[in-house]
């Protein structure tokens, strides 16, 4: 049976399993669903990891800038954050391409090659079946007709050697009379007869068919032919995409990625020991200038050395200079951060061999005696009360220290140098300057 149906086995799709090839239509659209559901997963990935380099460079940005490294080493170090900021973008560059045009390419696509109907299902995989359907409807009647006169000639051939055992029996047997006999001779007379037509009816039946075979076969290939081609266009498509995926996650091939660690490895090649080293000196060595202490006549309008401060400049990124830092030469370009001023200030105005603290807490001063300590038996006057934006060491002896958060009262207004007379919650009186603390 399995002969006749299919006298060939690339026509086994065509006569009982052609609805795989119906199925696959289907198949196609649910696996641009699954390509649009993976290139989003991936996205979601480049977007995280984009972000984290984001976090992961601004964190250890800060911590370098207030750390104790400088020079030429410290911009080679943070230039490491520099790139994690650039390869970030480029990752987010990747994000926004797999899914604005990646994604949205695969579901225009999708959106063109399979049109849903009112009733369910695509209009594609009716057309394919119905394709089918029509091509095998007059050769599987053909096989039809065929296998019933196959099925009746196989049972003539079963009653014909039936009749003859029995006939063959009768003989052997006594009390089989004659006229028994005869009656069953005369049956198996009749089942080779009944054979005899059946098998005419078969082999006509079998002729009808095979004369109806190549025209079934050569419209079965026009609709496999029509299936295969669409599914080539899908194949290619996806293709296509791919290769274009394969274009956005490939940074190497960007121009951009290339030039990043050109970048970096300039800059880490241009960091010098010696020219950091000769910083170090001419800033907080031998090589820096000395203020040494010199005859000054006494002036009553001069109250605590007021008339040697600057009045406080806003820096470059919004903290304030403050006085004395004119001694400070800035190094890997003049930021003027919060960070790196703190970091600068951790030294010694003026270089010398003894030790000096590495930081100063809110109730400690640069060493000595507060001017203003003897007024802080007094009771104190009354004032107002502010809360400090910066961080500020106290560079003199009649300065405050204090954190950017910390609560003080102010005493007096702002003097025309910018700096105010205050007393900390611990009671130590003291100048600092105005613009770093702003009113409760």
């Amino acid at each position: 049976v399995h002969e006749l149906c299919f006298p060939n086995p690339v026509y086994d799709t065509f006569v009982g399993n052609y609805k795989r090839t119906v199925k696959r239509i289907d198949d196609g659209y649910r696996l641009c669903n699954d390509l649009m559901n993976c290139l989003q997963e991936r996205a979601k990935i480049e977007k995280a990891y984009s972000q984290q380099l984001t976090d992961w460079s601004k964190r250890w940005k800060q911590l370098i800038e207030k750390g104790p490294q400088y020079g030429t080493v410290e911009r080679a170090w943070i230039a490491v954050s520099v790139e994690a900021d650039k390869v970030s973008e480029l990752h987010q560059e990747v994000k926004n391409a797999l899914l604005n045009e990646d994604f949205e390419k695969v579901k225009n696509w999708q959106k063109d090659s399979y049109h849903k109907q009112m009733m369910g299902g695509f209009k594609e995989t009716k057309e394919a079946e119905e394709g089918f359907k029509k091509a095998q409807k007059p050769w599987a009647k053909k096989l039809k007709e065929m296998e019933t006169a196959k099925k009746a000639y196989h049972m003539a051939c079963k009653e014909e050697k039936l009749a003859a055992t029995r006939e063959a029996n009768s003989k052997a047997e006594t009390s089989v009379t004659p006229d028994q006999q005869k009656k069953l001779h005369e049956k198996v007379d009749k089942c080779k007869q009944d054979v005899q037509k059946a098998k005419e009816k078969y082999e006509k039946a079998l002729e009808e068919l095979n004369k109806c075979t190549p025209q079934y076969m050569e419209n079965m290939e026009q609709v496999f032919e029509q299936c295969q081609q669409f599914e080539e266009k899908r194949l290619t498509f996806l293709r296509e995409v791919l290769l274009d995926i394969k274009r956005h996650l490939n940074l190497t091939e960007d121009q951009n990625y290339a030039t990043v660690y050109r970048e970096l490895e300039r800059t880490i090649n241009s960091a010098s020991a010696q020219e950091d080293l000769k910083w170090f000196n001419n800033n907080h060595g031998p090589g820096m200038h000395m203020n040494w202490p010199q005859f000054e006549e006494y002036n009553p309008d001069a109250t605590h050395n007021v008339a040697k401060r600057e009045k406080p400049k806003k820096g470059n990124e919004g903290a304030p200079n403050t006085p004395g830092s004119e001694h400070v030469v800035a190094h890997a370009g003049d930021r003027g951060s919060v960070s790196s001023y703190d970091k600068n200030q951790a030294y010694s105005a003026e270089w010398s061999d003894d030790e000096q603290p590495a930081s100063h807490s809110g109730n400690e001063t640069n060493g000595g005696n507060n001017p203003f300590d003897e007024e802080s038996g007094s009771g104190g006057a009354k004032g107002v009360r502010v809360r400090a934006l910066y961080d500020y060491d106290g560079q003199e002896q009649d300065e405050l220290s204090f954190k950017a958060g910390d609560e003080l009262t102010k005493l007096e207004d702002e003097d025309e140098q910018g700096w105010c007379k205050g007393r900390l919650d611990s009671g130590q009186l003291g100048l600092y300057p105005a613009n770093y603390v702003e009113p409760i």
